[in-house]
């Protein structure tokens, strides 16, 4: 008879031993799950400063058979589309029919001449807005 006892309490968790595993679990994956977060967004910057970077050569090269770079006005369209009164245009200098979006689906912000340089290219960040930060930072080429 003493064996049965033994024997039931052994097959069985209490509730208490259930309610520790799931506390332990959820400290795990607090700690776990804490480090992913922004992991995201710190991605995102990083494949907008990468496009920015592609942007520029291409700019690059489009100056390189123009002359110059394209204006504010002309804007980044300039690399798909010829603009008006441009003789040496041999593009389309983006390989895609459409611009680039940043990583949070805007539209990058194209100015030339740029504060630090020639042109800027600037993405808003998460929210799209000037200024910001963490990931709502702004991305240039001219950081």
């Amino acid at each position: 008879m003493a064996a049965d006892k033994m024997r039931a309490r052994q097959r069985g968790m209490t509730l208490i031993e259930i309610l520790v595993v799931l506390v332990l679990i959820g400290i795990v994956l607090g700690i776990v799950g804490g480090n992913f977060i922004g992991k995201g967004e710190k991605a995102k910057a990083d494949a907008a400063k990468i496009e920015i970077g592609q942007i520029s050569q291409t700019l690059d090269l489009y100056k390189l058979e123009i002359g110059r770079y394209p204006s504010s006005q002309e804007g980044l369209q300039a690399l798909i589309n010829a603009p008006a009164g441009v003789a040496n245009w041999n593009g389309p200098y983006w390989k895609k029919s459409t611009l680039p979006r940043d990583p949070w689906g805007n539209e990058y912000k194209y100015q030339a001449p740029g504060s630090k340089g020639p042109y800027d290219i600037i993405s808003l960040g998460a929210d799209g807005k000037e200024g910001g930060e963490g990931p709502d930072k702004d991305i240039s080429s001219a950081q």
